[in-house]
């Protein structure tokens, strides 16, 4: 049963039972998690929350969410399905003790009588963060907490649920605001250019190393440094940057002399790079001065009731005349079954797509829906073509038609058409001379 109790004046206590989920069949028997107010993923692959090794278990086969009053199941699209009294589940929601069949393994989910308590906002905001969601309202109070210290904060969750948002939102909440925030993404420089560009190098370093340039460590002294995708950090790199955490110092790349900095630094993956210390490829050292906090943000599909704000939000930005009840029910519908596997960032990317030709693209959701509740099969084509054939075909005449409506969406203004397709403007007018589009017309 959940309990609220006032421990601040914005910040409220919930109580939550905690939940066994063990295994009671198949060769993984006797493995357990115990958990609560969380997702569970139960699966093979190495990030699972249940690690199972059943060869007919998905490598994500479902997640158990534990909520307030119970908890909900969700099949995650397995090859065998999630079955329980002899019926296949896709979504649902239990409150007493229950088995689920997955693939040769029974999973047994039974709530226990200890319970968790667990701080949440009643705001539905931090900073640029957004959610009325129980889950975003937790991780909202564990900002706040996390906000006024000086630990490494290491940011987990899947790609696109705003984890550099999360970053610089605790950098706004933190002293250090009024200090720089500064980005680097492990995954966008070349291995031998990432040590320079963290580090920064003197002149001569290296090729084309024409004048001296400190890296990002110098360039956030006194505010905060964001390391995005920090599992893609090449490992022959790893020790230096573990040093840097330790010491609190830097040495450029062909330099000799040593520099202290003042840096928090937070972290961002969206792996578990638990399981990449398992793996071997994350030192075990070098994680645990990263992840001093964790945080994990969750997935649009585990707070769906945070689409309407959110999609209000993306409004207010993009079209302010265009207001949340305009978009008809269909397209509401479409959005609460849909799984979101981009995260709030395709939920921005559908909403601007509705924004390039609101009636045309209003009107093509509202007939996909209206195809896919009824079951219909789209038409078969009367000629089949080579499949390179029909495949540059539907490329060129997806192309045609995004061009024409983007362009009429902006007036014919090709810097702002490449803002809304997010690409550069190079893009985009080599797509208008491919099809040769004009802008005036």
């Amino acid at each position: 049963m959940t309990q609220f109790t006032r421990s601040g004046p914005h910040i409220e206590k919930v109580r939550y039972a905690r939940t066994r989920i063990a295994v009671t069949r198949g060769p993984d028997t006797g493995q357990s998690v115990v958990a609560a107010g969380k997702t569970v993923v139960v699966g093979t692959a190495d990030d699972c929350d249940l690690k199972l090794s059943d060869d007919t278990v998905s490598r994500r086969h479902c997640e158990i969410e534990l909520a307030e009053t119970g908890f909900r199941v969700r099949d995650l699209g397995s090859t065998n399905g999630v079955r329980a009294g002899g019926l296949r589940l896709f979504d649902m929601l239990g409150t007493g003790p229950v088995e689920l069949s997955l693939g040769e393994t029974v999973v047994s989910v039974t709530p226990l009588e200890q319970t968790e308590d667990r701080d949440r906002t009643i705001e539905n905001r931090f900073f640029d963060l957004l959610g009325g969601s129980r889950k975003m309202r937790e991780l909202f109070a564990r900002l706040e907490l996390l906000a006024n210290s000086n630990l490494s904060v290491l940011i987990e969750g899947e790609t696109g649920t705003g984890k550099d948002v999360v970053a610089e939102s605790l950098h706004r909440a933190s002293p250090r605001a009024k200090g720089p925030f500064v980005v680097f993404d492990c995954s966008a420089v070349a291995p031998n250019l990432v040590e320079s560009e963290l580090f920064g190098h003197e002149r001569g370093a290296f090729t084309g190393a024409v004048a001296p340039r400190a890296g990002v460590f110098e360039e956030a002294d006194g505010g905060t440094l964001f390391l995005d995708e920090i599992g893609e950090l090449p490992k022959e790199l790893q020790p230096k940057l573990l040093r840097a955490l330790e010491k609190r110092e830097i040495k450029r790349v062909g330099g000799r002399m040593v520099k202290s900095v003042d840096v928090r630094v937070l972290a961002a993956t969206n792996r578990s790079l638990s399981a990449e210390v398992r793996a071997g490829n994350f030192r075990q050292d070098l994680f645990y001065r990263i992840a001093g906090e964790h945080v994990q943000v969750p997935a649009l599909r585990e707070r769906k009731d945070d689409i309407p704000l959110l999609v209000e939000h993306f409004l207010k930005l993009d079209a302010p005349s265009l207001k949340p009840q305009q978009i008809p029910q269909q397209v509401w519908d479409m959005f609460q079954a849909h799984r979101w596997p981009g995260n709030v960032r395709e939920l921005r990317n559908a909403v601007q797509r509705l924004l390039v030709a609101p009636e045309r693209a209003l009107q093509q959701v509202v007939t996909d829906a209206d195809a896919g509740s009824r079951g219909n099969d789209p038409p078969s084509p009367t000629l089949i073509e080579p499949l390179r054939i029909a495949r540059s075909n539907a490329v060129d005449n997806f192309e045609r038609s995004y061009l024409h409506a983007l362009l009429q969406r902006t007036q014919g203004n090709v810097m702002r058409a490449a803002a809304i397709a997010e690409v550069s403007r190079t893009a985009i007018q080599k797509l208008m001379a491919k099809h040769d589009i004009k802008a005036r017309e």
